[in-house]
């Protein structure tokens, strides 16, 4: 079964690297791959302390290079004015609580996503039925208890708008998790989408470590309900984004970039949805906030 619509490079997003892995994409926007998942910077270059937003956290063991690539970016000792969450996975939390403290820094996800990000919830285990490569294949083994910034945690505004961002809105993509939010700036039709979809192959370690540039649904071992998930590519498809910076997978951009989600959205039970697993025919919900509870 195909999985992906495959991308020339001509739709990788045009980018500048000063050198230390930062890839800026526009004069406000970076974002930094660690490991297996990007973090993103907004904020011009220079913007000092509280000037500037980190966009989720990486995993485990990256504070450090959090740290240096926004030091590196916006001055000595720069801090940003919130942390924004797409959502509360291990490999976009990692370094959330130890950078929410050394940085005394407010935390913003959707309401729903709060049981997972104040220790009250565990996300339903990874699927390694889903098939695909070693990445999925390692699923079940990946942490899903919550971290706990509770007292750090607040929900995103209600009016759509996003703390430290103007220009930006946030909108609900819900299918990878239940509070999965994407960020969209009609300004330049930019969109930030977490995992909401993705621009390499996030089950394969080869394409997670190469990157070819493919447009994919969300990765498939933790996304729990794929009809949700399809109705959120079919509304961020149907905003016509000019650039797209994903969770997983390089900065996409242009034309070609905006056909192959269309077509992503069109076929998505073909293009994305697994032939089984776990969640496929039985879409794990949250009820409350609260369906997982942790251990």
């Amino acid at each position: 079964m195909t999985q992906q619509v495959e991308l020339g490079s001509e739709a990788r997003a045009r980018e500048t690297d000063p050198g230390d892995g930062t890839h800026e994409v526009a004069h406000d926007l970076a974002y930094r791959r660690l490991v297996m998942v990007n973090v993103v910077f907004s904020g011009p270059p220079d913007a000092g302390d509280r000037g500037w937003v980190l966009v989720d956290a990486g995993v485990v063991g990256t504070k450090a290079l959090i740290v240096s690539a926004a030091e590196a970016r916006f001055g000595t000792g720069a801090r940003p004015s919130a942390i924004v969450l797409t959502h509360g996975h291990f490999d976009h939390v990692g370094a959330l609580e130890d950078l929410a403290e050394a940085w005394d820094v407010p935390v913003y996800a959707h309401e729903i996503e709060h049981s997972y990000l104040s220790g009250r919830a565990a996300y339903p285990p990874g699927d390694p039925s889903v098939g695909g490569g070693l990445m999925a294949s390692l699923s079940s083994l990946y942490p899903t208890k919550p971290v706990d910034v509770s007292s750090r945690l607040h929900s995103l505004p209600a009016d759509g708008s996003v703390p430290g961002m103007p220009g930006w809105r946030w909108l609900h993509t819900p299918g990878h998790s239940p509070g999965h939010v994407s960020l969209w700036r009609e300004a330049d039709r930019t969109l930030i989408v977490g995992d909401a979809f993705v621009t390499t192959a996030p089950e394969s370690a080869y394409a997670t470590a190469f990157q070819s540039p493919e447009l994919h649904g969300p990765p498939r071992y933790f996304t729990i309900d794929w009809e949700a998930s399809r109705v959120s590519v079919t509304t961020l498809a149907g905003l016509n984004p000019d650039l797209v910076v994903a969770g997983h997978g390089r900065a996409m951009q242009g034309p070609e970039m905006n056909r192959a989600l269309h077509d992503l959205a069109h076929d998505f039970t073909r293009l994305a949805v697994p032939a089984r697993g776990r969640y496929v025919d039985h879409p794990a919900h949250a009820q409350d906030g609260s369906a997982y509870l942790a251990p």
